[in-house]
């Protein structure tokens, strides 16, 4: 058994530049003249995302692969647009046993109500009641897993019994348009336009997500963050 209180995420692939960008507005203008390199880029890109001129952002891509508990992924899975998806199947393959855990300094207590709360540390008791409980669970679930294999237990009828904090994997591609909406919404920032409440672990995953993102598309990120961080 093993348990984590972390997420990976990998850069598998992209075709992303701010040069992408500044290309596909430009042909609305001056056509094939567009694709000169010496052009500049950062002006145009600030103007799109400033005004909401989203789609020459569509014409770049990321590719990630993705290590997170399946909690997290099934939230992640609720972006579509402009996103695909291939994931980990409990159908074919045995499932390994890696586990999350929450990390010590992970706020425990939910104060408030719907639409107006947050989140504070737990209390010692909480903090040891929940790391006791979720790896007892976790191993207990797993040890049933194991034993309906043996049995000769269909694997998409024995993960029935597994819990959501088991880790899956999966591909996400998407563009950079699609990423920037994702990023709104699933990261806290204190520049943003509109907030965000986003699950601490989700966040971690997006927040990664987003250090690629700014390495290669710099232009595109400064922008981003200069126009409250609102996708165009």
């Amino acid at each position: 058994m093993e348990f984590r209180s972390d997420v990976s995420v990998e850069l598998v692939k992209h075709n992303a530049r701010d040069f992408d960008v500044a290309m596909a507005a430009r042909v609305s203008t001056i056509g094939a003249e567009g694709l000169d390199l010496n052009l500049p880029t950062e002006g145009l890109i600030n103007f799109l995302m400033r005004d909401r001129h989203g789609s020459p952002f569509e014409h770049t891509s990321f590719t990630f692969y993705i290590e997170a508990p399946i909690f997290v992924v099934r939230e992640f899975m609720r972006h579509r647009a402009g996103w695909s998806y291939n994931e980990e199947s409990g159908r074919y393959k045995e499932l390994e046993p890696i586990f999350y855990k929450p990390a010590d300094g992970r706020p425990l207590r939910q104060i408030g109500k719907a639409g107006k709360y947050q989140f504070v540390d737990g209390t010692y008791q909480q903090k040891r009641t929940v790391s006791g409980d979720i790896e007892r669970v976790s191993t207990e679930a797993y040890t049933t897993y194991k034993r309906l294999l043996d049995l000769e237990v269909a694997r998409e009828v024995a993960r029935m019994v597994l819990p959501v904090n088991i880790y899956s994997s999966f591909y996400a591609t998407c563009n950079a348009r699609s990423l920037m909406h994702f990023l709104s919404l699933r990261t806290k920032d204190e520049t943003s336009k509109f907030p965000s409440f986003p699950q601490q672990e989700i966040e971690m995953v997006a927040e990664k997500m987003e250090d690629f993102f700014h390495f290669y598309m710099p232009e595109t990120w400064v922008a981003f963050q200069r126009n409250g961080r609102v996708a165009p």
